[in-house]
């Protein structure tokens, strides 16, 4: 009895097994069915769209592409161009800035350092220094004068002398000759020449109111400078310099009187305080 009562309790269970099996298949199989039912109901991704782009967009890229290389070349050739050229001037700076520091210290050692600023101090010893040349001129003169009297008187003394050393004469005479050799060309040379106190009209353009004179930059002639036409003690006409030469100078007339100039004419600084360089 007790073993039937066993056996029927295990049929038992097996048959509740059985049906907690079956159910849980059940459970499965709905939610496979759920879940074919929600992929099938999912649309598929779909593939992402592409540009499209027409060939003569594309050769019109290009050309832009082209169109702005060629401009970058061009900027970089400009700055380059820009670049040298900045270089160069800076050079040139540099040297103009050295000329002009050397140039002021040559006017500081000529004393003329503030010549720009002060241009009445410039005349006046512009008019100094004509005024001492004139005096130097006349000093030379003096002595060539003397030289000329000192000469003669030794030439008579050497003739009327009688006896004396032969060879000593002879050293005096040589001496003599060469001293009036000496004289005669330094007269020439100022007749030719001329000096700003003691020159002379060699040239004249009446049409052009220019004349020329025969004193240069030599002799210290200096563009600016004044000049008066003399004949005799009349001044004839004024003049201010206009080009200088080495050994002639040309001037145009500011002042003229009834008489004409001529060549031949006296030319000479003109030393009047109110006058000065322009």
């Amino acid at each position: 009895m007790a073993v039937a009562m066993s056996h029927i309790a295990m049929v038992g269970t097996l048959v509740s097994y059985g049906a907690d099996a079956g159910k849980d298949s059940s459970l499965t199989d709905s939610k496979n069915e759920k879940r074919a039912t929600v992929m099938a109901s999912t649309p598929a991704p779909s593939a992402s769209p592409q540009l499209s782009v027409s060939p003569s967009e594309v050769t019109e890229l290009l050309s832009q592409k082209e169109e702005l290389r060629r401009q970058l070349s061009l900027s970089q050739q400009t700055v380059q161009t820009l670049t040298s050229s900045l270089a160069e001037s800076n050079a040139e700076a540099e040297l103009f800035r050295r000329k002009f520091a050397d140039l002021e210290l040559r006017m500081e050692a000529l004393g003329l350092a503030s010549a720009s600023k002060d241009r009445a101090k410039l005349e006046q010893r512009l008019l100094t220094a004509v005024s001492d040349l004139q005096l130097a001129q006349k000093e030379r003169d003096q002595y060539r004068d003397q030289m000329m009297q000192f000469s003669e008187a030794m030439l008579r003394y050497l003739k009327t002398a009688e006896g004396g050393d032969a060879q000593a004469r002879m050293d005096v005479e040589a001496q003599l000759r060469s001293m009036n050799a000496l004289v005669d060309k330094s007269s020439k040379t100022q007749s030719m020449t001329g000096s700003l106190l003691d020159g002379s009209v060699i040239g004249l353009k009446e049409e052009w109111s220019f004349v020329v004179g025969n004193f240069g930059a030599r002799e210290g002639v200096k563009i600016g400078m004044p000049l008066r036409v003399k004949r005799g003690d009349e001044v004839v006409a004024r003049l201010r310099v206009v080009d200088v030469r080495e050994r002639i100078c040309g001037a145009i007339i500011q002042e003229s009187g009834k008489e004409k100039i001529k060549v031949g004419d006296r030319l000479e600084v003109d030393a009047r305080p109110d006058v000065g360089l322009k």
